[in-house]
């Protein structure tokens, strides 16, 4: 029962130019340019200071993501490092950081386009009327990030000689600001004083002004999320990185002297004029340096934050992506648009947290709440460096953090205290960073931490089938069925040389002791016996387990697990009334959820009676999963199959030549003894039906459904399985059920299909 799958890779595309500038593009985004004027109010001419100290902080972090970038190759980034090299409820946690760092990280680019098209409309004599609380500027920023979103959601994205089209128009405005700046600042005779008191806001101010400007540095992270990309990840990833680095740290240094050295405001010091204006003060510096000047930066300010924008919530919905696909979150969140290949679930819920917090904090708290997580997320990456570097030593490496632990360790310190001195300048801040952490611990304590090993073990089982590694759990329950089922499992664990796992459930009321059971369990120990001497006889290991519970399903489940089985083989009345049906819905409905090969005989057999198998045939999964097994079978049973395919008259020639096509190539592929007969009847039903007349068993796959469906729903798969005149296995492959509220509200959501 082999299963084909396509493994997907990127292309790597991307030299050591591209990869550069796509960390220089994003660091060079919106934060220069928002929150040059903020933090020279909070530092003074210590502003240089300050991106001098950030260089140097940043450095240190980059080399973790070097020496990381280089070794893992996958896209993630520092999501999946502290996965690896940290406890588990680290991962989770930094992947909750990280979604709501880059979500934060929008809302203030959102905030300062609004800023700056707000500027637009007032330089034309326009202005926006505020709507309640919201400002103009909040308003536009709430327009701006729904469409990036719907952008996002479309599946356009900023990336190749576009985005380094984009990240070098940035640089020549910036050059060209600093150009001129610095030859009005050098025309100025006393362009000195501009810088004195060079510590006018002491050291408090220059800490502060780091922990504000910090997201203006941590740009570099975006080369390593790309490493799948980029060719020759093992060295070139370093060099960008490092690359980056030196290119934009002179140019902060440049913007912020000449920032401060241009200006001359009357009865007001540099700085203190560059705060009065905040996200708008480069526009207000460079109106004085030409006719246009202010233009150029007001369009400098909207390509950045617009294309800021535009990767920040791509990186925040792609977070969110990888941790449902995870199933750190619920697994909507890793649905995929069929008709735009976007995430749009996880586009969504960010969209959601980056207008809540767009109309909820100013300007300043958004940019300390993003800081503060981006701090807190590179300290895990440092701390997910020196744990990897022991644990793991067989990583191939192409740079190696100097000086190791010693470098990272001060990085780890200085990440650490720009963090909590925050506090000082954005409480605010730090409540809804404290808040979001808090929650994440929760989510993952009571949801995450569950949802993860169960999922890890899903995986774990879906990988042993596709292998053909196989484990059965073969549920016994009366001695009618007993053997017919007995010999479904071994026919599939002696042609895959697999361990059957004989279960017998007593089910004992609500309100009883389990202990009730156990006189009942001892009674069914002959049928356990009698299934045991059958394997022994075909020679295929097998272990038997007696399990009391209150519920049947439940016992099912936890055995299933506890066991590592990932094919269940189970019986059922071939014609039950509605209260059989009812119970056995509702069982399936739980069974659902394990990720294993469900099989269930409707009815029983005798060993030496089986001689002609019947397979109607279908083009779904499950059916697929029938021919193959029905191939098992007919080797163990020495019968012959016939591959049953139903013709509506109404059919035209080139649909009929079609689907024998498509029944041919199955057949060759799984059944290559099966012989195939067409039928040529308006009802379906009514033609399996009278050829399971001439057959010992059918074998049939069945689609899955929720409760409801599968007790009221008329399938046809059920009015073959009861009408039949042979016993009849249905077979199920797994899917993974969708959530109720996605396939409610999204029609595409709502074709589960297998999750590979």
């Amino acid at each position: 029962m082999k299963k084909f799958e396509t493994e997907v890779r990127l292309s790597r595309e991307m030299g050591l130019m591209d990869a550069t500038m796509i960390g220089v593009g994003a660091m060079i985004g919106a934060g220069i340019f928002v929150l040059i004027g903020i933090a020279a109010g909070v530092a003074g001419p210590a502003l240089i200071l300050a991106f001098v100290l950030n260089g140097i902080v940043a450095l240190l972090t980059a080399m973790s993501y070097a020496e990381l970038g280089s070794c893992f190759h996958d896209a993630g980034g520092g999501y999946l490092w502290v996965k690896e090299g940290l406890p588990k409820w680290n991962g989770f946690l930094s992947g909750w950081m990280s979604w709501f760092a880059h979500a934060v990280a929008c809302s203030l680019y959102a905030l300062g386009f609004g800023a700056y098209f707000g500027h637009v409309f007032h330089e034309i004599g326009m202005s926006l009327p505020a709507w309640g609380f919201l400002s103009p500027q909040k308003i536009l920023a709430v327009c701006v990030a729904v469409a990036f979103a719907w952008v996002n959601y479309r599946g356009a994205s900023e990336t190749g000689k576009i985005g380094n089209l984009v990240t070098i128009t940035k640089i020549i405005i910036l050059v060209v600001f600093v150009g001129f700046g610095l030859e009005m600042m050098f025309r100025t005779p006393d362009w000195q004083s501009h810088f004195e008191p060079f510590m006018a806001k002491g050291w408090g101010g220059v800490f502060q002004a780091m922990g504000l400007t910090f997201i203006a540095f941590q740009g570099f992270e975006v080369i390593s999320q790309s490493s799948e990309e980029i060719e020759n990840p093992r060295k070139n990833i370093p060099r960008a990185v490092f690359l980056s680095l030196a290119i934009v740290v002179p140019i902060y240094l440049c913007v912020a002297v000449a920032a401060l050295g241009s200006v001359t405001p009357a009865g007001s010091t540099p700085w203190d004029y560059l705060a009065s204006h905040k996200e708008l003060a480069l526009v207000e510096v460079s109106r004085q340096f030409f006719t246009g000047g202010g233009v150029m930066i007001l369009v400098g300010g909207l390509i950045s934050t617009m294309s800021a924008l535009n990767a920040t919530i791509y990186s925040s919905s792609r977070v969110a992506f990888a941790m449902g696909r995870d199933r750190n979150f619920p697994a909507f969140f890793s649905k995929v648009s069929e008709k735009n290949f976007t995430p749009h679930w996880a586009i969504l819920v960010s969209l959601f947290i980056i207008v809540l917090i767009s109309v909820s904090l100013p300007i300043e708290d958004v940019a300390s709440a993003a800081d503060i997580m981006f701090l807190l997320l590179f300290l895990q990456v440092n701390i997910a460096m020196i744990r990897l570097r022991k644990l793991r030593p067989d990583l191939d490496r192409g740079f190696m953090v100097p000086l190791y632990p010693w470098l990272s360790i001060v990085g780890i310190v200085m990440l650490l205290f720009l963090a909590i001195d925050m506090f000082q300048y954005s409480y605010m801040a730090w409540i809804a960073a404290a808040a979001w952490i808090f929650i994440g611990l929760a989510v993952y304590k009571g949801y995450a931490s569950r949802r993860e090993v169960l999922h890890v073990q899903k995986v774990q089982s879906l990988e042993r089938i596709e292998k053909q590694e196989y484990r059965i759990l073969t549920c016994l329950s009366s001695p009618r069925t007993a053997a017919s089922l007995t010999h479904v499992a071994l026919a599939l664990a002696k042609k895959h040389q697999s361990e059957i796992v004989f279960l017998n459930i007593v089910e004992v009321h609500e309100g009883q002791q389990l202990v009730a059971g156990i006189a009942e369990a001892r009674a069914d120990q002959p049928l356990l016996q009698e299934a045991e001497a059958l394997a022994a006889e075909a020679d295929v290991p097998a272990r038997t387990i007696v399990r009391v519970s209150h519920r049947l399903s439940k016992g099912i489940v936890d055995t299933a697990r506890e066991e590592n089985c990932n094919v269940i083989v189970m019986g059922r009345q071939q014609k039950p009334d509605f209260l059989e049906r009812a119970f056995s819905s509702f069982i399936d409905t739980i069974l659902y959820e394990l990720p294993s090969e469900i099989a269930v005989l409707h009815g029983a057999f005798r060993h030496e009676d089986v001689k002609k198998i019947v397979v109607p045939f279908g083009i779904d999964i499950h059916s697929r999963l029938a021919m193959e097994f029905s191939s098992v079978l007919a080797d163990y049973f020495n019968a012959d199959v016939t591959v049953t395919v139903v013709f509506d008259p109404m059919m035209t020639k080139v649909e009929q030549e079609t689907r024998l096509d498509q029944v041919h190539e199955e057949v060759l592929r799984s059944t290559p003894t099966a012989s195939v007969e067409v039928i040529r009847r308006q009802n379906v039903l009514a033609a399996v039906v009278k050829k399971s007349k001439e057959a010992d068993l059918m074998v049939m796959g069945g689609k899955t459904g929720d409760f409801i469906e599968l007790l009221f729903g008329a399938s046809l798969t059920r009015g073959i399985t009861e009408q039949a005149g042979c016993p009849v296995l249905w077979l199920r492959e797994y899917e993974e059920k969708v959530s109720f509220w996605p396939s409610l509200f999204n029609r595409e959501a709502a074709g589960g299909k297998r999750d590979e």
